[in-house]
């Protein structure tokens, strides 16, 4: 399995927010939540980052092939995906639903490589 790592800031004031969107994810969406990932290959795990320039969630993807996951993940058509892209785009000032044509982000250093990753 590979992995993949999106950081996305939490806008200014959204907070309580964030908060409930957690909750939800965690509660009452919690298997539509996990079957929209399994449905695309995945693991997601979800990290909350205080830093001096305001909150961070850094969200992992793990899967053979996490971009085309993530790809998959944020394409789907579904009643829970349109929740989940629109508390994103909220809270985060995100839209996943605009098309991508780079994975979101690019692995830079490997502890476990010999040498740091090329550009």
């Amino acid at each position: 399995m590979a992995l993949m790592a999106v950081a996305f800031p939490i806008v200014p004031g959204q907070r309580d927010a964030w908060d409930k969107f957690m909750a939800e994810i965690n509660g009452p969406r919690k298997a539509d939540f996990a079957a929209s990932r399994s449905r695309a290959g995945a693991r997601e795990r979800t990290f909350l980052q205080a830093t001096p320039m305001g909150d961070l969630v850094l969200v992992t993807i793990e899967a053979d092939d996490p971009a085309r996951a993530f790809g998959q993940i944020v394409s789907e058509k579904s009643a829970f995906m349109a929740w989940f892209l629109a508390q994103v785009k909220a809270i985060h000032g995100v839209d996943l639903s605009l098309p991508m044509h780079d994975a979101p982000s690019k692995m830079v250093v490997d502890s476990g490589a010999v040498a740091a990753i090329a550009r």
